[in-house]
């Protein structure tokens, strides 16, 4: 019987791949073979001041380094705006999106905005939620607004595969969040839940940063009639000031890595180790498909040393 499982890696070209980038991009490549299904490759490149064509054209090599092997040719979300919108146009239709006035300082100095995920920002406190519709006329004449969604009261619930459950009350935790910026560009939490559900991906593996994000995007799967993938947020590679590895962190770009000739089983052999797959020896992705299962992944955020990778990979 055919695999159903279809999972994808979406990475920007708003700078030259790294560490951090490659380990979700191998994992999630694994979880999806050793199911026997299928993997997408999608450029979200919708922050068009930033992202750029030599960016795209060195992600895809990066990519081919690793050896990493997609299904089909990538997808564009620049490509997909009219999609988008009519996403957006639907959860207009219903009354679940309105539109805000407010700029990112003011929403900060309202005295009832507490802070909710930090990828957020503040909890919105609805300042714009009661305007009637010439007040909003009359603001929209000064600024485009943004658009809200309002989410559902109560918990979302969902099973992530490597954490467990997760519970969030959205409408009070997180509170009306941004769908449609004021420039007319989708934000990521409905630009995702449509891009996953128009190429039919069923599983998600990507850094549990997101986990938070995920109860936003199933309120909209439900709200646009979608379906819900499966998730599994993975721990994170964390540089040595604690925070997400990048490349300030002074481990080599997947670029460098490729000018300097190493042999990209050394990479893999590293990012097997920290997953608890091999013993860290250099070894190829298709060898470590056999062996590969979610319930051996590490579930703390991995600490990662600079010397020590350069050791690694360098020698």
């Amino acid at each position: 019987m055919a695999s159903t499982h279809r999972g994808r890696f979406a990475p920007s070209p708003t700078g030259r791949l790294h560490l951090g980038n490659a380990w979700a991009a191998v994992l999630g490549w694994l979880w999806a073979r050793a199911e026997g299904g299928e993997f997408l490759l999608r450029i979200e490149d919708l922050d068009t001041a930033r992202s750029r064509p030599e960016l795209t054209d060195a992600l895809l090599a990066d990519l081919d380094w690793l050896g990493l092997s997609f299904d089909g040719a990538p997808t564009f979300q620049s490509r997909r705006l009219e999609l988008y919108r009519a996403s957006f146009e639907k959860l207009r239709a219903t009354g679940r999106v309105y539109p805000c006035h407010c700029t990112r300082s003011e929403i900060a100095r309202a005295v009832s905005a507490p802070h909710g995920p930090a990828d957020e920002g503040p909890r919105y406190p609805g300042t714009c939620l009661g305007l009637s519709a010439n007040d909003s006329a009359d603001r929209a004449r000064s600024r485009p607004p943004a658009w809200r969604f309002r989410p559902r009261e109560g918990p979302t619930e969902f099973r992530d595969r490597v954490h467990g459950t997760f519970v969030q009350d959205v409408a009070a935790e997180v509170g009306d969040f941004v769908v449609l910026r004021n420039d007319g560009v989708p934000s990521y939490q409905l630009a995702v839940v449509v891009d996953d559900a128009a190429t039919g991906i069923t599983h998600v593996l990507r850094g549990d940063d997101l986990l938070a994000s995920t109860p936003r995007q199933i309120q909209l799967c439900e709200a646009l009639g979608l379906p819900v993938p499966a998730y599994a947020h993975v721990p994170l590679l964390l540089g040595p000031d604690g925070k997400r590895l990048a490349k300030r962190a002074g481990t080599p770009s997947l670029g460098e890595l490729r000018d300097r000739a190493v042999p990209r089983e050394r990479l893999i052999g590293l990012l097997a180790g920290w997953a608890g797959l091999a013993d860290g020896g250099p070894v190829s992705v298709e060898d470590l498909v056999p062996g590969f299962r979610l319930d051996r992944l590490p579930r703390q955020q991995i600490p990662v040393e600079p010397s020590i990778v350069n050791d690694v990979l360098f020698r």
